[in-house]
């Protein structure tokens, strides 16, 4: 057997289309799911009885449910309530409502770990509930969290190979239409396994640093 790595970088334009784009679909993911996870986080501790009770079946219901078959719910399944998407955006938000429900859980264990001293310290400096949230709970339990929050928006970031299956033109598509017309599979999938690889190294680095010099601080 001989391998043929040229016939598939020949098809350059489409891999680093579907890099780009699943570059893309995972920093939209990661933003706006982080905020998702932050706002059910401060949900379920500080809200009113329904909206704990909708938040945490929201989560449940996400980290109980296989991935795929959220992404078919949202492209497959809202149109029969008027709703339709372009393959991208429901890809995106499938990604960001995975992302949120993990993530919720995630920073609500890092809130909860938040000593009664800084609540204590906060109220005689007579901070409000936002400024208590914003200023004095949410930096240190993102600093606690930070590194399971970024495996888990690489795990989201892997996980969105599957948006393929609605004809999101992402990584794991251009893999699959190469080697349709090539019938290089193995290369393909070779090459497309390094590119995943190569953006999650990435990806980590990346939040790794930025975390602590704008998010949460030094």
């Amino acid at each position: 057997m001989t391998f043929d790595f040229l016939v598939v970088l020949a098809q350059w334009p489409m891999l680093l289309k579907g890099l780009t784009l699943t570059s893309l679909l995972s920093l939209a993911a990661a933003l706006l799911g982080t905020l998702l996870g932050i706002a059910c986080a401060w949900s379920r501790g500080h809200g009113g009885a329904g909206l704990r009770a909708l938040v945490g079946g929201y989560v449940e219901l996400i980290r109980n449910t296989p991935f795929i078959i959220q992404l078919f719910f949202v492209f497959f399944g809202l149109p029969a309530a008027g709703v339709r998407l372009s393959p991208e955006v429901a890809s995106i938000l499938a990604m960001v409502l995975n992302l949120g429900a993990y993530a919720s859980e995630i920073i609500r264990a890092g809130i909860e770990a938040t000593s009664r001293g800084q609540l204590e310290a906060a109220q005689s400096l007579a901070l409000n509930g936002w400024q208590t949230f914003s200023r004095v709970v949410l930096p240190p339990a993102l600093a606690r969290v930070w590194p399971a929050l970024v495996s888990q928006i690489i795990i989201v970031m892997l996980g969105s190979a599957v948006c393929s299956q609605i004809s999101t033109e992402e990584a794991s598509y251009a893999a699959n239409l190469i080697s349709s017309r090539t019938f290089r599979s193995f290369e393909a999938y070779i090459i497309v396994t390094a590119e995943y690889l190569l953006l999650a190294v990435l990806l980590r680095q990346a939040l790794n640093w930025l975390g602590p010099r704008f998010i949460f601080g030094r």
